[in-house]
């Protein structure tokens, strides 16, 4: 009975959760608002490749980053600001000690940053026992990044706006090779392009399924970084190869674990072999 407790005191003082990955299926931009933010409309995919977060509660209200993460100082973490903005908003007296092991790369339009951010705001929003809903959440996430919210909403979704008005989309099984320029492309640098194509027709979400998938940020991209050509003109001869957000990432879509392993070892350029999840890991987590 005593061991029993003990597990069940450390299991309200810790978490360990993951962070997913998403793809873009597709991006495209079809506007450009007076605040310099662009309209777009996109395709959000979560995939099984992921960062795992580990958070530890502390009774000082102190926030700390245990791990280093290479060019990213703790203050500018989004983790960090994420537990920060928490404690502003809620007037939450507690910490949290944060670990993060990173494995989705950085500068790659794979949304590491902002599915870390949103873990975050999910795991404390338990641990602190705060009981914010998911759309509060979901408002808070906005705060931190345009992407942010999808991974607090937890499914697969269409989204327009700069990315934070979302619709569940149902997605079939899928595998997918992903594969990793060494590059990472600045976000800001794309979108303030000026050969970047702003002016892309709407589409609304019933017609997807109809519509030829494309990024309108690839263009410009590819232009400014030739590995990232190189990397989509590779994959590309098996299957038809995408960037994902503003890069620098690519990947293709398979039938199965099989077909796509197949492929990446017929690659020269790094990459790995991911599942397409079906919703995000703690959607139940969130209540509504």
């Amino acid at each position: 009975m005593e061991k029993e407790e003990s597990a069940g005191r450390d299991e309200s003082r810790q978490l360990s959760c993951p962070a997913p990955a998403k793809l873009n299926l597709f991006l495209h931009v079809t506007g450009r608002r007076a605040d310099g933010y662009h309209e777009l409309q996109t395709l959000f995919r979560f995939i099984d490749l992921a960062d795992t977060l580990h958070f530890s509660l502390r009774e000082d209200g102190v926030v700390h980053r245990t791990s280093d993460i290479k060019g990213v100082p703790e203050d500018q973490d989004l983790c960090v600001r994420a537990a920060r903005l928490l404690q502003k908003e809620t007037g939450c007296s507690l910490g949290v000690d944060i670990a993060v092991e990173k494995r989705i790369p950085m500068g790659g339009g794979l949304g590491g940053g902002s599915s870390d951010a949103a873990t975050t705001l999910i795991a404390l929003n338990r641990l602190w026992s705060l009981g914010l809903t998911r759309a509060r959440l979901m408002e808070l996430g906005l705060q931190l990044g345009a992407d942010v919210p999808v991974f607090v909403f937890g499914e697969n979704a269409f989204a327009e706006g700069v990315g934070e008005k979302l619709q569940a989309y149902a997605l079939p099984p899928a595998w997918y090779v992903v594969l990793f320029p060494p590059v990472q492309v600045p976000t800001a640098k794309i979108f303030a392009h000026p050969e970047l194509t702003r002016n892309s027709v709407s589409i609304i979400m019933r017609a997807l399924s109809t519509q030829p998938w494309r990024n309108d940020l690839q263009a410009v991209v590819c232009k400014l970084y030739p590995e990232v050509a190189a990397s989509l003109a590779e994959l590309g001869k098996f299957g038809r190869a995408m960037m994902t957000g503003s890069g620098a990432c690519v990947f293709a879509e398979f039938e199965s674990r099989e077909h796509a392993e197949t492929v990446l070892q017929k690659l020269s350029h790094p990459g790995v072999v991911v599942q397409g999840l079906l919703r995000h890991p703690l959607q139940d987590w969130v209540p509504v």
